[in-house]
């Protein structure tokens, strides 16, 4: 059995698959508390059915420096009434119907646990979902044998999503050959997999095993399909869900237990697939975790449709660590710091106020304090300054200009050859920044925009059902926008590392199925409105899917507008998704990274960084009424968004804990601009005035070659922003190409400069603080001393020098 997927391995550090997995070992103070619980005991009860059922138990000891250990070779297990139940190798199975306890001990200590058996004698009838199935995705074969064309002449639905279609070839596509009736053990889906008969997968499991048993017990009793009320599973648990481990080879055996629809649990352990985000750091094979290097690993464990993981750091045996004194300015840094503590992190020193100011101003309203500006924040002896100078940037309406541009690129608004016109665009585009200006709540937004019918003239958010028609793709757009999430993978089958099947897909689309359009009286103008027709249909059995929550009930829509039903939800408080993405949208906005990276690819196998810090921020979101500014100003005063960039020796591996900034390079818009504001010239882009922004073009298919080639987005599909480059093209046209090298020269910067009565040194400092936000350093004057002079050279040797710092990485560079 393959036991990992898409397995990412580093030295340190190689994915963000942890919350506060030590929060339970170490108090937010740092300090070891030696009463804290050191023994626990999963699952909390037994619930037994049937004459095969079991229990797997876990018994878990958290040492004083905050390691846990699995103890359950060495604890001792009894049974109240051993008349009930038994227990072997701390495994409990039924014996008699009723109820007893199950006392847990352990140097000293002891846990109860209650024990409850039902219909033990009963030898339940093997079924096709519950047994068959499950083995079946274990051993991997409905991956491999789920191709379009199969393998080697056996189709099975990719991930089970088919269970219908599998009996079908199971049973009847090939007769007598892949079942035998009257030899269960002979038949071939037994000794395939056995390794009796030749097998591209090759042995997957022993003859004597329970898994051929399944299979066989299954043929023997004709190879049933279910009955349409069989129950289903409707959620999956791996305990402990978090763990703190050391490196190397320590192990730790976990737990799966699934619930099901008629009110019963289940140890599935032994039936689930097991699966690692890093094999360097966490092995793990039938359940059994294995550590390898320092580093965070997410196991996770797949059974039926649903995928969960336990949370995993491995640390170095018997570091040494010594958490120091650091400010926390607010619960974000209390949160980040937590997470820092229990992985032995040291963070990284605040920054200093120039880079503080130029960082803050860029992320903030994308344009760099002037020299002016610089001098007067360094020189203010306030300690409140840079509190006061984050709400100051917030209220200028650069601000909203750099958040209508997020949002613009999220809804993708651009001009789309026959379905819309440039005039659509800047309505829509300035219907965005207008609700950004007056902060109308962003939830508020959303649900006019996903409800929003009439003209695209005259209500501009229909717009957002006019550049994109096809419902499937409307879907797929309006779950990434405004959850982060992608479902496209569930779309022609279950999704292999997530909660989401074909139903839950078809479900959500079922929203958009009934959307009219017509022409307005004007060519250019579209309506949008309610048409009453239209379903979503399953690809299986083509069954009439009704609209359903991701993740949430089916309402009543009957007589209604699905998309306004949809937006209701989506802005209410019942919607779980909408905050928890805007929140990881705004933290990586101004931090450099999502919690959850990429931030619109949540699910099970991409888990956040930090859990807590994300479902800190998205309660804030909802306390503060989607107030975006308040939210910009939690993350922007926190030491976390402040700490330097220049690493230390803890954290200079590490890059999604937040332990010290993130080095980014503006985005395109933003340094077109920015080199503007520094020469002091203007530019001139489709349907706005000279001097207007790039960060304010509305259409994205409005660019020019220095956009292009430094990454503009043309919005074509929804995804999180990444950047073109570095390039070739990007150094060439700074070096050789015509921006750098004319704005210079148009906008006289130079000039006014010489003629202000400045010393070379003076001049110098001047085109630092405009570049860099800070003053020279004096090695750096003493290098600049031999290009200047009192020659007629003199203005080009200041032109290089400006030419020069705008070519520097310092410039292009938010640091």
């Amino acid at each position: 059995m393959k036991t990992n997927s898409n397995q990412r391995s580093n030295r340190l550090w190689p994915i963000a698959a942890l919350g506060l997995a030590l929060a339970a070992a170490l108090p937010a103070s740092g300090a070891l508390d030696p009463n804290a619980p050191t023994f626990e005991v999963f699952p909390a009860d037994v619930n037994l059915k049937y004459l095969r059922d079991r229990q797997t138990m876990v018994v878990r000891i958290t040492e004083p420096n905050g390691v846990h250990r699995d103890v359950t070779a060495q604890a001792a297990f009894t049974l109240a009434d051993p008349t009930k139940a038994k227990i072997d190798k701390g495994v409990v199975m039924p014996v008699a119907d009723g109820e007893t306890t199950l006392k847990v001990e352990f140097q000293g200590k002891a846990l109860s646990v209650p024990v409850k058996v039902e219909q033990a004698t009963v030898d339940q009838a093997v079924s096709l979902r519950l047994d068959v199935m499950p083995v079946l995705f274990r051993a991997d074969c409905n991956r491999c044998h789920g191709a379009a064309r199969g393998q080697d002449g056996f189709r099975l639905s990719l991930w089970g999503f088919d269970p219908d279609g599998d009996h079908y070839r199971l049973t009847r596509e090939m007769a007598g050959r892949r079942i035998n009736l009257a030899l269960p053990e002979e038949s071939m889906i037994v000794t395939k997999a056995t390794g009796e008969a030749p097998h591209t997968g090759g042995k997957l499991f022993e003859k004597n095993s329970e898994y051929a048993q399944t299979f066989a017990r299954w043929v023997a009793a004709g190879a049933p399909n279910d009955p349409p009320d069989i129950a289903t599973a409707t959620s999956l648990e791996v305990l402990p869900k978090k763990l703190v481990l050391e490196s190397p080879g320590q192990n730790f055996k976990i737990t799966v237990r699934a619930r099901y629809s008629d009110g019963t649990d289940r140890d599935v352990t032994n039936l689930a697939l097991f699966l690692t985000s890093n094999e360097g750091s966490a092995k793990i094979k039938d359940g059994m975790i294995t550590t390898g290097e320092r580093g965070e690993a997410f196991v996770m464990a797949r059974f039926a449709t649903f995928t969960v993981g336990a949370q995993v750091i491995v640390i170095p045996k018997n570091i040494k660590f010594e958490w120091p004194q650091i400010e926390q300015r607010n619960f974000v840094d209390q949160l980040v710091d937590d997470k820092l503590r229990n992985l032995r992190i040291t963070p990284s020193p605040v920054c200093n106020d120039e880079t503080f100011l130029r960082r803050a101003t860029i992320d903030i309203t994308g344009t760099l304090a002037d020299a002016a500006e610089v001098k007067k924040f360094t020189a203010d002896q306030d300690p409140q300054k840079r509190a006061k100078k984050i709400d100051e940037l917030l209220q200028r309406k650069e601000f909203v200009d750099v958040w209508a541009l997020k949002w613009s690129e999220l809804l993708q608004i651009r001009t789309v050859q026959n379905q819309g016109s440039y005039k659509a665009v800047l309505l829509y585009y300035d219907w965005i920044r207008d609700r950004l200006e007056k902060n109308v709540p962003i939830n508020e937004v959303a649900r006019e925009l996903i409800g929003a019918s009439g003209s695209n003239f005259e209500n501009p958010p229909v717009n957002f059902f006019q550049i994109e028609t096809d419902p499937l793709k409307l879907a797929e757009d309006t779950a990434q926008a405004f959850f982060g999430i992608r479902i496209q993978c569930a779309q022609c089958h279950n999704h292999p590392f997530d909660r989401w099947t074909m139903e839950d897909y078809r479900g959500f689309t079922a929203f958009f199925t009934q959307i009219g359009r017509k022409l307005g009286e004007d060519p250019r103008e579209k309506i949008i409105f309610n048409s009453g027709g239209g379903e979503s249909k399953h690809p299986v059995g083509d069954r009439v899917i009704p609209p359903k929550f991701l993740g949430g009930d089916a309402p009543d829509t009957k007589g209604k507008d699905r998309r306004q039903v949809l937006a209701d939800w989506i802005a209410s408080p019942e919607n779980p998704w909408f905050p928890k993405h805007f929140a990881n949208l705004v933290w990586a906005q101004y931090i450099g990274k999502g919690i959850v990276e990429p931030v619109d690819d949540v699910r099970i196998s991409n888990p956040a960084a930090n859990p807590e810090l994300l479902e800190t921020l998205a309660k804030k979101v909802v306390e503060y009424n989607y107030d975006l500014r308040r939210i910009v100003r939690d993350i922007c005063n926190s030491r976390a968004y402040q700490t330097a960039t220049r690493p230390n020796e803890t954290n200079q591996l590490d890059e999604r804990n937040f332990a010290k900034a993130t080095i980014r390079r503006m985005r395109a818009e933003v340094m077109l601009d920015c080199i503007s504001q520094v020469t002091e010239t203007k530019e001139k882009y489709k349907g706005l005035p000279a001097g207007a922004r790039a960060v304010e073009i509305a259409d994205g298919k409005t660019t020019n070659y220095f956009l292009t080639t430094f990454g503009r987005r043309e919005r074509d599909v929804v995804c999180s922003r990444e950047e073109v480059g570095p390039t070739l093209s990007q150094a060439l046209h700074l070096i050789n190409g015509t921006t750098v090298e004319d704005k210079i020269t148009q906008g006289g910067v130079i000039k006014k400069l010489m003629t202000s009565n400045l010393t070379p040194r003076e001049i110098a400092g001047e085109l630092y603080l405009r570049c860099f936000g800070r003053m020279p350093t004096e090695p750096e004057l003493i290098k600049l001393e031999q290009y200047w002079g009192v020659t007629e050279e003199q203005p080009k040797a200041y032109h290089d020098i400006f030419w020069a710092l705008l070519n520097a990485k310092e410039f292009m560079f938010n640091h």
